[in-house]
This record gives structure tokens, C-alpha cells and sequence, in this order.
């Protein structure tokens, strides 16, 4: 469990990686009108998403345009896009820079929605592999996933907070990064779940950044995070 705790540089300057544990499951999927394949969605932001098949293949090219309806729980959304990457079974979707599209997806991904759907992993009983110093783990099935650990005597060690393409981290002793997610992909592990994070570390302090990330905090209910966690995290930020 040691490595969560480790920071491991990259070969390239201001690049981390972070190995975190993963949630099986997702409920947040694409539904694509070419073929009736429903894809989870690995990563969304204001601008694009991350598609992932199951076990299968895709056709798809680079610069196909993808139309078809995201769902989330009850929410649907109908979307359009351009595919900028793609391997045998992932998409890198960005999209369509229409003033309609967009004002919806900004609409689908409010802020406030996003936290309703947030929910407490660290709660869930039976046939989720949690690490042992991990003490919350909250998310918010592709914008958001909040970690936080302690130390083996129960006070809190490190956070970290991922919010659509924003990295925060607050570890004690050394302080808060900001950053920007670049990529994950999942990591082969005999006793968990993981997956493997690459971001890109901030120079400096993002501001802007610290408070996206407070401001998702601050709307967080104590059914989730209690009182006296949401005011240290609160204050470490600040």
C-alpha cells in the first residue's frame, strides 16, 4: 500500500503519477447512433470525454464525427462530436464547438448535479477492495473522485481531488499541488482495482484551481464527508 503514498516521477519534467484504486463500476455511458454500442465514459469535461468498450472493438477513425446520447442516471443528453484519438478500444471524443452543445453539456455537468450523484465508496459493504489507509473515497462516476488517506493513527495524511480536468493534492509535510490530468490507464494489481494517473504539476499554486476544487467541497453534504474532514480539507486548501 506503501507506493499510493509515494510520489513517482516521470521522465518528463513537471509530470507525476499517482497509482489510485478503481471503482468497477460506472454509470456514466454513451450510447452511439452508428451502431447501438454502449460505451462507459472514463473521463468528461466541458470539452470532450474518454470512451471505453469492454472487451470489444471499435470501427471508428480519427476525425469521425460521433453522434449519439450520453445517460447518467436518469439524465440524457444528446451529443455531438469529433473523435481525436482512438486505440483498439477507447475514443478521445472532443465536442462539437456549437453554442447549443456546448451550453448543454455545461448544463448536464453543473456543478450542483454532480455532487447529487456523488457516492460514499468508502460506505459500500461487501466485494469492494478498499486500501487500508484510505478513509473517503467519493465519486462521482467520470468529473469527480476525492481521496483521502491517514496515517496509522487515524489523522488525516494526503487528499487528493480530481475534477474533470483538474488535479488537486494536499499532502501533510509538503504542502498543496494544483495540476492538470493528462491521462490513466488501468494497472494489473493481484489485490486491487487501480489505475495509473499521469498530471502534469502546476509551477506554481492554481488559484483558479484551489477553488473549483473548494467550491465542490463547500456542496458536499455531511452524509458524505463529515463536518470536522470537510473543514480540515477546507482549511489546507485555503
Amino acid at each position: 500500500m506503501e507506493r499510493r503514498f509515494n510520489l513517482i516521477k516521470s521522465d518528463f519534467e513537471k509530470h507525476e503519477k499517482r497509482v489510485l484504486p478503481r471503482f468497477p463500476f460506472c454509470y456514466l455511458t454513451f450510447k452511439s447512433d452508428d451502431n447501438a454500442r454502449v460505451y462507459e465514459i472514463k473521463d468528461i469535461s466541458h470539452s470532450g470525454m474518454q470512451l471505453s468498450l469492454k472487451e470489444e472493438v471499435h470501427s471508428f477513425k480519427q476525425d469521425h464525427i460521433l453522434k449519439g446520447h450520453i445517460h447518467w442516471l436518469g439524465k440524457n443528453l444528446d451529443i455531438l462530436g469529433t473523435v481525436k484519438w482512438h486505440t483498439s478500444n477507447r475514443l478521445g471524443v472532443e465536442f462539437a464547438k456549437k453554442r447549443d452543445i456546448l451550453e448543454k453539456v455545461q448544463h448536464f455537468l453543473d456543478l450542483e448535479e454532480i455532487v447529487k450523484r456523488l457516492k460514499p465508496l468508502h460506505k459500500v459493504d461487501g466485494g469492494l477492495e478498499i486500501p487500508a489507509r484510505l478513509k473517503y473515497w467519493l465519486r462521482s462516476d467520470g468529473p469527480v473522485e476525492v481521496f483521502v488517506w491517514q496515517h496509522g493513527d487515524g489523522e488525516m495524511a494526503k487528499s487528493q481531488i480530481l475534477f474533470m480536468e483538474t488535479f488537486v493534492e494536499w499532502e501533510d509535510g509538503v504542502g498543496v499541488k494544483t495540476g492538470r490530468i493528462l491521462s490513466k490507464r488501468n494497472v494489473d494489481s493481484p489485490l486491487l482495482t487501480e489505475d495509473e494517473w499521469v498530471f502534469q504539476i502546476d509551477q506554481n499554486i492554481d488559484l483558479e484551481k484551489l477553488d473549483r476544487v473548494k467550491n465542490l467541497i463547500g456542496l458536499i453534504g455531511e452524509d458524505l464527508l463529515p463536518a470536522e474532514a470537510k473543514t480540515f480539507l477546507m482549511r489546507q486548501l485555503s
